[in-house]
């Protein structure tokens, strides 16, 4: 989507890739920054409450595609901003409904969520350009 197409001009592949992002992103952040992560990558609870924050976060950002603000998952900053905010009502949310809430978790979540956006959008655009360079200069 170019800066300049409107919000009404997202197609659903796009949308559908933008979710699965939306989705894993926020998911993999919340298992990093849960208290207990590595001891607890097996828990169920632990999961439950990882898969609600990607899952609504991703809804979020699949509602936001009908709106003007889809023009910010365009943008390198900006998406991975929006990104860190979604995910950070996210995992609020989950974690309210599955007992206390730590705000600094929630903080550390969106932040570590963003990164990957940030991260992701470096190294996956272009179909994975950088990362296919790499590979072909490693596999010589």
């Amino acid at each position: 989507m170019s800066d300049a197409e409107p919000a009404s001009g997202v197609g659903w592949r796009e949308r559908a890739r933008l979710f699965v992002q939306r989705f894993w992103q926020p998911t993999f952040a919340c298992m990093s920054c849960m208290p207990g992560s590595l001891a607890e990558l097996g828990s169920i609870p632990h999961w439950k409450i990882a898969l609600q924050t990607g899952l609504l976060t991703g809804v979020l950002a699949l509602v936001l595609t009908f709106t003007p603000a889809a023009r910010l998952f365009a943008r390198r900053w900006s998406n991975a901003s929006l990104v860190a905010m979604l995910t950070m009502i996210g995992d609020f949310w989950s974690h309210a409904r599955n007992g206390v809430v730590d705000p600094l978790e929630v903080l550390a979540t969106g932040l570590v969520s963003g990164l990957f956006a940030l991260v992701a959008s470096y190294l996956l655009e272009d179909r994975a350009r950088r990362v296919r360079a790499v590979w072909a200069r490693l596999s010589r």
